[in-house]
């Protein structure tokens, strides 16, 4: 999941506390699938984009799609999240592109796409490179 670190940060989700805070604002069809697809549960990656451009952090979807209160025409969703952690090492695009095996993801190809998916090969490789 990217945000623009100037607009909602890694900091700002933590202390968004327990109750979390809406992934809202989604505006991508193929983004908002994403989103649809998420189950209560599931830790993804908070990355900074546009400033930074890196992984930073892990949340938590706790409540599944719902209708997107930013979306007048209701056609797009959000998810609720809460802060897991902070990575002790953020990982950068730079250092992806440079790692050959995770060249498939969609941080790479469809670089503007906001909300993607992560196999769990590569959610292991990430977080093993955050972690040195």
């Amino acid at each position: 999941m990217k945000s623009e670190p100037d607009v909602w940060s890694i900091d700002q989700q933590k202390k968004a506390g327990a109750k979390g805070a809406p992934w809202d604002g989604v505006r991508n069809y193929q983004a908002a699938k994403n989103l649809r697809g998420m189950k209560k549960g599931d830790l993804c990656f908070f990355y900074h984009s546009n400033i930074g451009k890196e992984i930073v952090g892990i949340v938590e979807v706790i409540k599944e799609a719902f209708l997107d209160k930013t979306d007048k025409d209701r056609r797009f969703v959000a998810v609720q999240v809460k802060f897991k952690e902070k990575l002790k090492k953020n990982v950068t695009l730079e250092e992806i592109k440079k790692t050959k095996v995770l060249g498939h993801l969609s941080l790479i190809k469809q670089s503007r796409l906001s909300v993607m998916p992560i196999d769990s090969k590569s959610w292991k490789i990430l977080n093993k490179m955050s972690n040195t």
